[in-house]
């Protein structure tokens, strides 16, 4: 139990000095690894869940960085990042 608690205790450090997306990224690759290996038993599946959550993780955590900041599309499909309206 005391070891469990020194790898979440370090985890959880880790974790405080990261930036948004890297936090995001982290979170969410793990959480994606868990359920897809949860679903479909397999290794695979949670590496697949691992990629799909690490990803989704970090635009989650990208869009936090620049508060009042939107990202806009022109009529040539172009994005870009702007004050919000």
């Amino acid at each position: 139990m005391l070891k469990r608690t020194a790898i979440v205790s370090a985890a959880i450090a880790t974790l405080v000095s990261c930036t948004p997306t890297e936090r995001g990224t982290a979170i969410g690759a793990g959480t994606g690894a868990i359920i897809g290996g949860a679903v479909t038993n397999d290794w695979g599946g949670a590496a697949v869940g691992a990629v799909a959550g690490g990803v989704a993780g970090a635009l989650i955590g990208r869009s936090t960085e620049r508060r009042g900041y939107c990202v806009y599309r022109d009529r040539y499909g172009r994005t870009f990042e702007a004050r919000c309206r």
